[in-house]
């Protein structure tokens, strides 16, 4: 593993379930979330998938990739345009750098990620994430 390399992009369908059960778990009860006549009107076309959820999105395609013995150390996103139900969303990501971490036989790995839907740009940002530093050097996908 490399700066540069990119990881595979992973294609999320975004149901109106996933948005309202999102919310829920997250516990953000805003009626933008679940309530398709309260989003409109507020000016919205339908309900759309809150921070958290994509959050939660994010650190699963990184996770997902990387492996069990990947943790999350940070996790840093912006929102663009919201997910609305019927929209698949479509991570990418590329490894930013890769350096010693400061728990011993571990490195420190930071992706830049972006998700997409067919407005635009969904979601941008960076996650930092620790692997063993023996495995490292030859990750190539661990998940779904």
């Amino acid at each position: 593993m490399r700066p540069g390399d990119e990881l595979p992009p992973l294609s999320v369908p975004v149901t109106r379930t996933l948005v309202v059960a999102g919310a829920l778990a997250s516990r953000d009860f805003q009626d933008v979330h679940h309530d398709a006549e309260a989003a409109r009107a507020k000016g919205s076309p339908d309900i759309f998938m809150n921070i958290l959820t994509t959050n939660g999105l994010v650190g699963r395609y990184i996770t997902d990739h990387f492996g069990a013995d990947a943790t999350l150390v940070r996790v840093s996103i912006r929102l663009g345009v919201p997910n609305y139900p019927g929209d698949v969303l479509v991570l990418s990501g590329r490894v930013v750098s890769v350096s010693p971490a400061r728990e011993a036989g571990r490195c420190a790995v930071e992706v830049a990620v972006a998700g997409t839907n067919r407005l635009g740009r969904h979601v941008t940002g960076t996650v930092g994430v620790t692997l063993p530093a023996a495995g490292a050097s030859g990750v190539t996908g661990g998940g779904s």
